[in-house]
């Protein structure tokens, strides 16, 4: 079964990709790896879940922030491969929530990113993985991802 096939079947629907602007690209590749940038909860229509988590967002919520994350971070992959099927492996995820300073489950909430890519690359979407707390993410966002991925 194809990526793509697995995605329709798990009625996933990749939002478009960002536009690279300035000294912001979404991706680098060297050495076999796609070195994917941070990137947030983003919803196709361009707006972004935003809130301080253990304040003004629940856990829950922040879990579906780092789902939403991981299918921009797949839309990246996609944008940077041409095909969800050249990813051997989600090789190391590192997910930041921004939480309030006595937060401690930053893992519950990245599980939403990490969780997602199991679903769809089985256990080679099983990452290495860091899941920290921030004073503060870009725009208020309330999760941001990044990962690394070996390619075939």
């Amino acid at each position: 079964m194809t990526i793509d096939a697995r995605l329709a079947e798990l009625g996933l629907i990749l939002p478009p990709p960002p536009k690279p602007g300035g000294n912001y690209v979404p991706f680098r590749i060297g050495g076999g790896l796609l070195f994917l940038s941070g990137v947030g909860p983003r919803h196709p229509d361009g707006t972004s879940m935003v809130g301080v988590v253990g304040a003004d967002v629940s856990v829950e919520t922040a879990y579906q922030a780092a789902r939403l994350c991981g299918l921009n971070l797949l839309s990246n992959i996609k944008m940077a491969l041409g095909s969800l099927d050249r990813v051997d492996a989600i090789l190391k995820v590192l997910g930041m929530v921004n939480a309030v300073p006595d937060f401690t489950q930053h893992p519950a909430v990245i599980n939403g990113c990490t969780d997602l890519f199991v679903e769809v690359f089985g256990e080679n979407g099983r990452p290495a993985r860091s899941a920290v707390g921030m004073g503060s993410l870009p725009g208020r966002i309330s999760v941001e991802v990044e990962a690394i991925v070996a390619i075939r």
